[in-house]
């Protein structure tokens, strides 16, 4: 094979939805750059599983792999889950060659793909100075993954918002509802919330229900499978291909 083969990695989630998003994402991706092939494989609840798809590809006589997560920031399963899989694999198929690429945040196309989806939802430029946003993200127990989405939100309030707050639909606080009440109780007139995660599924679901409960003006939808986080795939796939220093030819 001309090019290493793009294995994208995604949790998975008992609720269907998180399935076909990943899927409608990895088609776009194809679209975006035909001739490379794309492969999904999940750490649990759905197929195919990742180990699964290494040994088929490796039976297909693949030699060389780039693992993407599917994931925002670096928390547990980057640091843990999906390098113990991948070292596993790689014993069992000596003749794969495996790379880990990184996490697809930060990066200005997420921030662009929230922009999307928040314009979608009628939140329109000039709305911007009187409006709050909440960015409400799934949530982690790693210090380092709940510092940097604490630094898009810094990010994201000098881009023309009133105010932003971060929030967490687990593992910290504040939750989604506090947030909105709380730029209500600043004076902020208007709120939007964006969910900072990629797919549907139970934790979604809980920073919706946070924001309906708190009355949020706006509530934008997941980040999906948009055009830039398609090409921020591809991105962070390149980068785990090419070594640093060195040109890309192809």
């Amino acid at each position: 094979m001309s090019h290493p083969v793009l294995l994208v990695i995604a949790h998975g989630s008992r609720d269907p939805r998180h399935a076909a998003t990943v899927h409608a994402l990895t088609e776009r991706v194809r679209a975006q750059r035909p001739g490379l092939r794309v492969e999904t494989g999940f750490l649990e609840f759905n197929a195919p599983s990742v180990p699964r798809v290494l040994e088929r590809l490796a039976a297909e006589g693949a030699d060389e792999v780039i693992a993407l997560p599917l994931l925002l920031t670096r928390a547990f399963h980057a640091k843990t889950d999906i390098p113990s899989v991948l070292r596993e694999a790689r014993a069992r198929l000596p003749r794969l060659h495996i790379r880990q690429a990184d996490v697809l945040g930060p990066s200005p196309l997420l921030n662009a793909t929230l922009g999307r989806r928040l314009r979608e939802a009628g939140v329109r430029p000039g709305d911007l100075p009187r409006t709050g946003l909440v960015l409400a993200s799934a949530g982690s127990t790693d210090p380092e993954a709940i510092a940097v989405i604490a630094e898009i939100a810094r990010e994201l309030r000098h881009t023309g918002w009133c105010a932003v707050r971060p929030a967490f639909a687990s593992a910290a606080l504040p939750r989604t509802e506090d947030a909105v009440r709380a730029l209500r109780a600043e004076g902020v007139a208007r709120v939007a919330v964006a969910p900072y995660v990629i797919a549907p599924g139970r934790l979604p679901d809980r920073i919706a229900a946070g924001a309906k409960a708190a009355g949020a003006d706006v509530l934008a939808d997941v980040l999906g499978p948009a055009p830039e986080l398609a090409r921020l795939l591809l991105d962070r796939y390149d980068e785990a291909r090419v070594p640093v220093g060195a040109s890309l030819s192809a």
